[in-house]
């Protein structure tokens, strides 16, 4: 188990090392951490979201309940990404936003919120950028 850092609690911290442990079982670089960590920061705080309009997900292990559109999960992922056991799960979850990710072209060479942007086409498409340190800092604390 890994401490906190940045101000994480615990659990946030352990979702933080799943969704690194997901990009090291597929031999990613962290950079890509850092794109997956700083999107979950932004989308969820790092929490496994359920939402009300998701009723299977309210059922499913969470760490609090969203309410923006379908979406649920750290990645705030809509029922397009995958099965909602899947986008509640933070290993899978990251797995499904690494296999987007590697689909963008350059994404190695893009800013941590273009990349990130790119993969969920958000509605403040610049919001990732604020998360950029800390993503440093929780991917720099667990490889």
């Amino acid at each position: 188990m890994h401490a906190p850092v940045g101000g994480l609690t615990q659990a946030e911290m352990n979702n933080a090392v799943a969704i690194i442990e997901a990009g090291q079982q597929m031999n990613l670089p962290s950079r890509a951490f850092v794109v997956a960590i700083a999107t979950a920061l932004q989308e969820s705080h790092l929490q496994v979201l359920a939402n009300p309009n998701v009723p299977a997900s309210l059922k499913l292990p969470n760490e609090g309940v969203g309410t923006d559109h379908d979406s649920v999960g750290l990645f705030q992922q809509r029922p397009s990404w995958g099965p909602v056991a899947q986008l509640m799960d933070p290993h899978q979850s990251a797995r499904l936003f690494y296999a987007a990710l590697v689909k963008v072209n350059g994404w190695e060479q893009l800013a941590v919120t273009v990349a990130a942007q790119t993969v969920q086409v958000s509605a403040f498409p610049d919001a990732y950028a604020k998360w950029q340190s800390l993503s440093e800092q929780i991917v720099n604390a667990v490889v």
